[in-house]
């Protein structure tokens, strides 16, 4: 009953990683962007975006709750997991540590970003150009944001992989090898787009 459990779990946590967790990301990488438009363009974005009907339940049902869990047990799977690359040093076992240690290493930057931001617009500052300009004028914040917003992206795209083998999208060699290829391609496209972004701020 418990290995069955365990199966069910990992299940909802693939899920949750890609839907609505991983929805999500792309669509805050996309909004950021806008800072590449210059500051006018990136408040607008900004604005719309916190003043959307319901923006506190949909944030709490849609993005920190299924975001929480998927944290939580994310790390359950880390620290349990049996990493054998010494042993066994092929592609995807790299990845499947590589996902361990992105998964860290995200939850920690997610915390801090929310921390600086959201959690400071509950005390009344306000998410705007000015505010990341700030943050990122420090060298340190800026190879920290670096870090955390290449760990969170191969974090998605890599996980994307393990979602469609298991849920049974790729069962072949050959329909894992062209999603190899296709998340491999995600992780390109969406560091771009957020190194940019970054770069906008400075």
């Amino acid at each position: 009953m418990a290995g069955k459990q365990e199966f069910y779990w990992r299940r909802l946590h693939s899920l949750l990683g890609v839907i609505p967790v991983g929805i999500f990301l792309m669509q805050h990488l996309v909004v950021n962007h806008y800072a590449t438009g210059g500051e006018e363009s990136f408040n607008n974005a900004a604005d719309f975006m916190a003043n959307l009907p319901f923006r506190i339940v949909l944030e709490t049902f849609i993005i920190y709750l299924p975001l929480l869990f998927h944290a939580i047990y994310g790390l359950y799977i880390a620290f349990t997991a049996k990493n054998n690359i010494g042993q066994y040093g092929t592609f995807r076992n790299w990845m499947f540590m590589l996902q361990r240690v992105s998964g860290v290493i995200t939850l920690i930057f997610v915390a801090w970003h929310v921390w600086e931001t959201r959690v400071a617009a509950a005390f009344g500052a306000h998410v705007n150009f000015d505010m990341m300009e700030n943050i990122l004028s420090s060298p340190f914040m800026f190879a920290f944001y670096t870090i955390g917003v290449i760990s969170t992206i191969f974090h998605f795209a890599n996980g994307l992989w393990s979602f469609f083998v298991s849920w049974g999208i790729t069962v072949t060699p050959r329909s894992q090898r062209i999603s190899t290829y296709f998340t491999i391609g995600v992780f390109i496209v969406l560091s771009v787009v957020g190194i940019r972004t970054l770069f906008a701020f400075i």
